[in-house]
């Protein structure tokens, strides 16, 4: 199986790498530009105007199909690892899965359509990644654990369950700040009239 094979470990290696050089080249890229304040802007305010737009979106949607290979070959590990001992439901892996894919097509959405030219829409995918990132992190550490001991260690189990619990933690105060926030534009200043609606 391609799960077995020597060798795959390098795509979840490339999908940081490459996420990480989307996120770091738009952002350059729009400091340069003018476009947001070099002081941790949004994610997406780094994605909105030309050219980084395009820059994010492209690289943003590889990283959606980086995200997609690495949890098929994750899937199609568990499954081959479950034979022999069978640790975790057929239909739990398969679920994972697909709450994955599901995070990863949020990922496209939000490379799509940006922030400021569709909000609804890119909240909407921007929703559905985390969200749905968060429950496949738990869901995997939870495979984790019942894999234990023979084909992981607690060690990375709790390494993976503490990075699921700061998840999260994380989007709860994501989801109540951006239901407080109506943004229109990226550019304001302090003293300037907002409109409400």
């Amino acid at each position: 199986m391609l799960c077995c094979m020597p060798g795959v470990a390098f795509v979840p290696a490339l999908l940081v790498s490459w996420s990480s050089a989307a996120f770091i080249i738009s952002y350059a890229i729009a400091v340069l530009e003018g476009h947001v304040e070099p002081l941790v802007p949004y994610i997406s305010d780094t994605g909105t105007k030309p050219p980084e737009s395009g820059v994010f979106g492209f690289m943003i949607n590889i990283s959606a199909l980086l995200g997609v290979i690495t949890m098929y070959i994750r899937y199609l590990l568990v499954e081959k690892q479950n034979e022999s001992s069978r640790f975790v439901r057929s239909s739990c892996n398969m679920f994972s899965l697909y709450i994955g894919l599901m995070g990863c097509t949020g990922m496209g959405i939000v490379a799509t359509f940006q922030e400021l030219a569709v909000p609804s829409v890119h909240d909407i995918g921007a929703l559905v990644a985390f969200g749905s990132g968060v429950v496949y992190i738990t869901l995997q550490s939870i495979i984790s654990y019942k894999s234990c001991p023979q084909w992981n260690t607690y060690f990375v189990c709790h390494i993976r369950m503490a990075i699921s619990a700061i998840s999260c933690i994380a989007f709860i105060p994501m989801i109540v700040f951006a239901s407080q926030v109506s943004m229109t534009k990226i550019d304001w200043t302090p003293g300037e009239k907002v409109k409400s609606y």
